[in-house]
């Protein structure tokens, strides 16, 4: 094992931790967790590092000998979890190419979806459902973030995303190619009175406001999810979810 980490490399590893324009920079993001750092593609993972107490634990030698070690408080403070487990990995982002994204018959698309859980959540629920990519735009909270990658659960290594700087262009290249394009909407049809074509996008938009009238547009199809009572709106999440297995 390594001998640890430096004050400056421990800095730099915080920042990631903190800062999107950072981790944008450096094209790496963290994950921490033995299930996350194991779930990493190996080719991927550019540092390695155990507190103490983990290194000292029966098997890690052996299965991390290239980890570097640091004291358990030295940990603490670059973990972004309160509990931390001890293992973190950082690891470089990857750029998925379009095709790779409409390989299968269904996508999504999220246009300022800020809160993070849900981001890490539809990620996760996506590849549940057999969403062969995901596209987002820049207001949508940063897909590298800690919190979003431990509610991905792993599925950030296995289903491919595109961040997009045009968020209409895109869906017009995806429309281009065959999708079907269906915005989640409130003024549109009833999700089950709809037979709908294949392959499709779903179109999920910002908690408070929904989709901008902009990206509506360019839906084929505008939908909405029938709720009962006095329930005004869904979680973006839950929502996402019943389209995606629609």
């Amino acid at each position: 094992m390594g001998q640890g980490l430096t004050r400056r490399q421990l800095g730099e590893i915080r920042m990631l931790q903190k800062k999107a324009s950072a981790r944008r920079e450096q094209g790496l993001f963290v994950v921490e967790g033995l299930r996350m750092v194991r779930e990493a593609p190996k080719d991927d993972v550019v540092k390695l590092v155990l507190s103490e107490s983990m290194a000292a634990k029966p098997g890690m030698a052996q299965e991390f000998p290239d980890a570097d070690v640091i004291s358990d408080d030295s940990f603490c403070k670059i973990s972004d979890t309160v509990s931390p487990q001890g293992i973190l990995a950082v690891v470089r982002q990857r750029e998925h190419a379009m095709d790779s994204l409409l390989s299968g018959d269904k996508a999504l698309f999220l246009e300022g979806i800020q809160d993070p859980g849900n981001v890490g959540t539809i990620l996760r629920t996506a590849e549940a459902a057999g969403v062969s990519g995901l596209f987002m735009d820049r207001l949508t909270a940063d897909i590298y973030s800690p919190k979003v990658v431990r509610s991905t659960m792993g599925s950030i290594f296995r289903v491919p995303f595109m961040v997009s700087d045009d968020l209409k262009k895109t869906l017009c290249d995806v429309k281009r190619a065959g999708f079907t394009a269906y915005a989640a909407h409130l003024g549109g049809r009833s999700l089950y009175e709809l037979e709908m074509k294949s392959p499709r996008a779903f179109l999920i938009g910002n908690e408070g406001g929904g989709l901008t009238d902009e990206l509506a547009s360019l839906a084929d199809e505008r939908v909405y999810i029938p709720m009962q009572g006095r329930v005004e709106s869904l979680n973006a999440a839950v929502a996402a979810a019943i389209l995606m297995y629609r």
